[in-house]
């Protein structure tokens, strides 16, 4: 029996982890970073060790540091989690080595699986060797890992070097392996997805399907289960493809094979050998704990020869601190208020709380919120009304992105899901949402009532120019009254009934609605599911910029810089010019225009913070200095 736990990875899946290990009565021991040193999975667990560092190389991916760390806390067991070491074959095996339970699949497993190279090779699939231009669009892809890491799709020959590079570099930050392999690529087709289950005695689970056709940057954002609107034959195909994968390495354990789908044909992509992110949808739908689960099998106990019946219909969205607008740039900062409306069917799986931080070396990923329900169209429905009514005030989310997917037509109607739904989709989707220009009112409101208390109002007897307060796009103009009251002369249209520094209720065509209001440092306000950054009154001389200056999109790493590129260099609009990793993924910097770097302020291993001046490129059309001394 299972004394001890120790999970050797952070965040959600090790507060997922200690859950169940509670429930069990099991105790847990946690393994934490520097800059996790007060993270809620650190304090959940019943014990912890600490990994000197901060980046993933030097702790989440260092085995004989996590396997040291077990043997010091008394632990007698390892749950890997998902990314990290979940894959490595040579981590499972020291941890066995060590005389403790690894609650995985067996290191021959994962060496057959684990790496897709390997994989494809044993179920008859084989990766290109030799890329043409027949061949293109192609898919560079990390043998190792997941979750949309090491991976960058090339349609033109010549950048397929580059974006290999580029992948192997991300694979190997983030996974500690940098190897990568090249596949077609599959426009827009539906990612679907087997959970498997097997124990020591034979018995190989096949748990329903999954689809994960909503993806960005090939990282699942929405997930269900089961798949919708798949025949059963096929449905049946995929069920004994993927037990056959399992039984052909001896597999033991929780593992995920991944196909995609398209003309009506199923094509395999890869074993995961481990947990995944998406796997609440399949617990719901079954009413399992595959956890509970792993460590039954795990502890040598059989499965029953059946997995249950699956009921309803289970979808998840994964709630991330980034901008979709801004090519999906990770978001840093506190988080002031992290709460989700309590109801039945309804899931929060976190590794935040109210008052954490959301820092530059992890995982984006602030939650995972799951609902279930007897339909698909309950699900959704139900789904998007718990995001809509959480309250997540602090850096920038998805969650706007994520309630928009959830009701869009090519969404709700399965025959129209695939893969490429964000790249057609993604502009409407992040187009400002409704009631934003009300939000911003009464953000300009609450202000002006919060201002009016302490200053004893801001009625004139005489009229002066209406007050002006600007909140992104939107600029609200408005006037006191003599009655206490305030008139709002833009946008048209609005009515205020009242105003408090945190609570505004204003009429739009004879509606009545409530604004909660609530101010941070830095400008920023939330109202409602509403976030506003309010425009500066006055702008302040020493922020201005040269024109082309490049700026870092966010905080993070700069981890290479363009071969042979120095000041004075010629570049061409769309170049990359430098790579920043922050999060564990690659972000590319590129040429604005056409024209002459005149200034490179970025160089390896230096830390950016978000705003930080990287490189000016002088546009061809613009003379630089010395031209215009020239021409002088």
């Amino acid at each position: 029996m299972i004394s001890t736990v120790l999970v050797a990875n952070r965040g959600e899946i090790a507060c997922r982890v200690f859950r169940t290990c509670r429930d069990l009565g099991i105790a847990t021991v946690a393994v934490y970073s520097d800059a996790d040193a007060g993270a809620l999975h650190v304090r959940e667990a019943d014990a912890a060790v600490r990994l000197p560092g901060a980046t993933p190389a030097e702790t989440y991916l260092r085995g004989d540091l996590i396997v040291a760390a077990a043997l010091a806390a008394g632990a007698d067991a390892v749950h890997p989690g998902y990314g990290f070491l979940s894959e490595n074959a040579d981590f499972a095996r020291a941890v066995t080595e060590a005389g403790l339970v690894w609650i995985g699949p067996p290191p021959t497993a994962i060496e057959a699986m684990a790496s897709k190279t390997r994989a494809k090779e044993l179920l008859g699939v084989a990766p290109l060797t030799e890329v043409t231009e027949a061949d293109l669009p192609v898919l560079v892809k990390a043998a190792a890992g997941g979750g949309g890491r090491g991976m960058r799709v090339v349609r033109e020959l010549g950048d397929l070097d580059a974006e290999s590079k580029a992948a192997s570099a991300e694979a190997l930050s983030a996974f500690g392996d940098g190897e990568v392999f090249v596949e077609p690529y599959v426009e827009d087709g539906r990612h679907v997805e087997v959970q498997v289950l097997a124990d020591t005695h034979g018995t190989v689970w096949t748990l329903g399907t999954r689809d994960c056709s909503l993806q960005r940057r090939h990282q699942k954002v929405i997930e269900e289960a089961p798949a919708p609107g798949l025949p059963d034959a096929l449905v049946e195909d995929l069920y004994a493809r993927s037990a056959v994968a399992a039984k052909a390495v001896g597999y033991v354990g929780a593992g995920t094979v991944e196909f995609l789908v398209a003309d009506g044909r199923a094509h395999f992509l890869e074993m995961n050998t481990r947990l995944q992110v998406e796997h609440p949808v399949t617990e719901e739908v079954h009413g399992l704990d595959l956890v509970a689960l792993q460590l039954s099998v795990a502890e040598g106990r059989p499965l029953p020869p059946e997995p249950p019946a699956p009921l309803g219909h289970a979808v998840e969205a994964r709630l991330y601190a980034e901008d979709p607008a801004g090519g999906w740039t990770p978001q840093t900062g506190p988080l002031h208020a992290v709460e989700f409306p309590a109801g039945p069917g309804v899931r929060v799986d976190t590794g935040y709380v109210s008052g954490d931080t959301v820092g530059v070396h992890y995982d984006a990923m602030l939650a995972k919120v799951v609902a279930h329900a007897p339909t698909r169209a309950e699900a959704l429905r139900k789904l998007a009304h718990a995001l809509e009514r959480a309250r997540i005030h602090g850096p920038a989310t998805n969650r706007d992105l994520l309630v928009a997917s959830l009701r869009h037509a090519d969404f709700t109607d399965p025959e129209r899901l695939g893969t490429g739904f964000y790249d057609r989709h993604l502009d409407a989707l992040t187009a400002p949402r409704a009631g934003a220009a009300q939000a911003a009112v009464a953000a300009a409101l609450a202000e002006a009532a919060g201002n009016a208390g302490r200053f004893g109002g801001g009625w004139r007897n005489v009229r002066s120019q209406d007050e002006v307060r600007a909140y992104g796009e939107y600029e609200v103009r408005y006037r006191p009254l003599r009655t206490g009251g305030y008139e709002v002369t833009a946008p048209e249209g609005v009515t205020v009934v009242s105003a408090a520094p945190d609570l505004v209720r204003l009429e739009v065509g004879g509606v009545v609605r409530d604004f909660d209001v609530t101010r941070y440092p830095g400008g920023v306000v939330h109202v409602g599911p509403h976030r506003l950054t309010a425009r500066p009154r006055f702008t302040d001389p020493t922020e201005s910029r040269a024109p082309g200056s490049l700026l870092a999109p966010m905080p993070g790493t700069v981890v290479r810089i363009a071969e042979g590129l120095a000041a004075g260099a010629r570049v061409e609009a769309g170049q990359p010019l430098l790579w920043l990793e922050a999060m564990k993924m690659e972000h590319r910097v590129v040429a604005p225009a056409s024209g002459t770097l005149t200034a490179l302020h970025a160089a390896p291993g230096r830390q950016v913070e978000v705003g930080a001046l990287l490189a000016v490129v002088q546009p061809a059309d613009v003379p630089t200095e010395a031209q215009e001394d020239q021409s002088a």
